[in-house]
């Protein structure tokens, strides 16, 4: 079995695809634990002869601040403020995020500035390890002391409390500790704190759509090339002089992928009778390039949050320092994300118009993609699904990020609303999945109505790949069926080794 070591250096976007695809085991290091172990025997001794109130540690949280709890009871405020903070709502977070927020909750707190115990975080580990993945929901996180509601739900089950799914079932996490014969843990003076404040909701999200956008960004393109074929496209606009004079990268990283794409293609080099293409096939460069550069960006961003201390009030031991700051504050990650929304969206947007002038009867292509138009309505209403998934898209990509609602008593006045972005980002990410799944099963079909001529060797194998899946549509059938097929095979297939 796989084993990935966490230590005190950085992680990557590709290590992660990695641990996960891989299924590796995670393990601590020698510096980890030492970090960790030192951290937590600097607050026991500090907190010994400690007179005056520490934020979090003995105090009450919020508003609460002021409220001083003896050190009897700092165990109890902890387990307190975790059960209280369970507040999620709404839809169960996808089981795969669930994973990733106790990667990143481990990767953070594995620095040694959260005074936490080895024993809490290696119970995360044991449920990482294990795939015991707690219940938790998508509502209920303001995205600025952390994700506190998702967060304490990810972590009811460390004191025995909670939900979890294992081995495909959900069942109380009391249950699970019986039958892996485990004990709860114990909490600490800040441990509760520790777990709580933090943007691993908002992380684990960003990371997944990140990942998947990587792929998505090209796959846009590959299908973009196949409709450009279909539709008897010219390739002049992705020449790299014009690039070159508005170097733009995203633009021209574009521009190459089509040239690559449509190498020796018989259809794209014929004659031409139109002199340009309308915009949605003349501007891929600039629109998909425009794209690639934010997902780029927000790429940026999350790759520093991921490799960040998140929670509050942070420990320096070496310099005798509690700090109360605002670590936790989501704005950075608030702001990438409805940017990011706002790219995948465009994405979407422009498949769209690809896919309403496939079905147009230009070009010697029939209306609606089908031989006998008329009687039969071929692909005129998957168009229709499509612009309406892209209009709620243009919808899902209104800022979460400017809006905000004063908390605690006012004492969180300032609120980032990044959980939202997040899970109105996911939202766009799986209907641009819809999307590009329709571009390609009209793009599919516009090619192979150009036959005997081929596109490359590339797009060909594409539709080959494609074909074993979904049908050439002859005359109407039901639709809806080879839809989900053909979104089923744009999340599923392999693109590495094309772009």
């Amino acid at each position: 079995m796989k084993e990935y070591q966490i230590n005190l250096g950085k992680i990557d976007f590709h290590t992660i695809e990695n641990i996960l695809e891989s299924k590796a085991k995670l393990v601590l290091s020698d510096a980890a634990k030492s970090a960790i172990i030192a951290c937590r025997a600097y607050l026991d001794k500090k907190m010994a002869s400690q007179k005056e109130p520490i934020y979090g540690i003995n105090t009450g949280f919020g508003s609460l601040c002021n409220t001083i709890v003896s050190n009897t009871d700092l165990g109890n405020l902890q387990k307190n403020l975790v059960m209280s903070h369970a507040c999620g709502m709404g839809e169960e977070v996808p089981q795969e995020i669930v994973k990733l927020m106790l990667l990143l909750k481990i990767q953070s707190l594995s620095y040694g500035k959260s005074a936490v115990q080895i024993e809490t975080v290696e119970r995360l580990i044991y449920f990482f390890n294990n795939d015991i993945l707690p219940v938790v929901y998508q509502q209920g996180s303001l995205g600025a002391s952390g994700d506190l509601a998702p967060l304490a739900n990810l972590c009811l089950p460390l004191i025995g409390l909670g939900e979890v799914y294992y081995q495909g079932k959900k069942q109380a996490a009391q249950d699970i500790y019986k039958t892996q014969h485990l004990n709860p843990i114990d909490l600490k003076s800040k441990e509760g704190l520790a777990l709580l404040n933090g943007t691993q909701f908002m992380s684990a999200f960003g990371v997944h759509i990140l990942l998947k956008s990587f792929k998505y960004s090209n796959f846009a393109d590959i299908i973009g090339a196949a409709s450009l074929d279909g539709f008897d496209g010219r390739i002049e606009p992705f020449s790299d002089q014009v690039h070159q004079i508005r170097p733009h990268q995203g633009q021209i990283k574009t521009a190459g992928n089509f040239r690559k794409l449509l190498n020796g293609s018989e259809i794209i080099k014929r004659h031409k009778e139109h002199v340009q293409d309308p915009y949605s096939f003349r501007c891929i460069p600039q629109v998909h390039g425009a794209s690639k550069d934010a997902i780029n960006y927000v790429a940026s961003v999350f790759l520093t949050e991921i490799n960040s201390v998140t929670d509050n009030p942070t420990v320096f031991p070496d310099e005798d320092l509690i700090i109360s700051a605002g670590n936790f504050h989501g704005q950075p990650l608030a702001l990438a994300l409805d940017f990011l929304s706002i790219a995948l969206a465009e994405l979407g947007s422009i498949s769209e118009r690809r896919i309403y002038k496939l079905i147009s009867g230009q070009r010697g292509l029939p209306p609606f993609l089908v031989a006998n138009p008329g009687l039969n309505s071929g692909f005129m209403i998957p168009q229709y699904a499509a612009a309406s998934i892209v209009s709620q898209n243009k919808q899902l990509a209104s800022p979460a990020s400017i809006d905000t609602i004063d908390s605690s008593n006012g004492q969180e006045d300032h609120v980032s609303m990044g959980a939202n972005a997040a899970t109105k980002t996911y939202r766009i990410l799986l209907n641009l999945e819809k999307i590009l799944g329709v571009e390609l099963f009209n793009a599919a079909q516009a090619i192979d109505f150009r036959r005997p001529q081929k596109s490359s060797d590339i797009i060909e194998k594409l539709i080959t790949d494609f074909r074993k899946e979904v049908a050439f549509v002859k005359e109407d059938i039901v639709m809806y069926t080879e839809m989900a097929k053909a979104t089923g095979f744009v999340a599923n297939y392999d693109i590495s080794g094309i772009l």
